[in-house]
């Protein structure tokens, strides 16, 4: 059964390295709000590139929480691109990354930067009950 849960985050990046050509590494920090309460730590490479408004992403972020009463953790893999100012992200849930109750997950998260960092996360999980 796919499940829906809406909210926002607080973020902090901390730059930890350059590798130059404007390619950089951070560490990102997030804190959930919402039907996801939890927080998550990551590594994120990022680049820009020389013409305004072009840069790409990639994150693996491990979340710990509860989603809907059930607490556990997993992993999200970000794929983000601006081309020329127009974005395109994906975020999807690692395969078998789910720990506890968590453990099954499958989905994806949309990010509305814009609106405070709101998120959609449509997901799956096993049934708790199912053997």
């Amino acid at each position: 059964m796919t499940s829906e849960a809406i909210g926002r985050f607080d973020v902090e990046m901390k730059p930890e390295a350059s590798f130059g050509d404007g390619i950089g590494r951070f560490a990102v920090t997030k804190r959930f709000h919402g039907h996801l309460e939890g927080a998550a730590t990551g590594e994120m490479l990022a680049v820009r590139t020389g013409i305004p408004g072009s840069a790409g992403y990639v994150l693996m972020e491990q979340v710990t929480g509860t989603l809907h009463g059930r607490s556990g953790a997993f992993v999200l893999q970000h794929h983000g691109l601006m081309d020329r100012g127009r974005p395109e992200l994906t975020v999807t849930v690692v395969p078998d990354s789910g720990t506890g109750g968590l453990a099954g997950i499958s989905g994806g998260m949309t990010i509305d930067a814009a609106a405070n960092h709101s998120y959609v996360f449509t997901y799956s999980l096993p049934d708790p009950a199912a053997p």
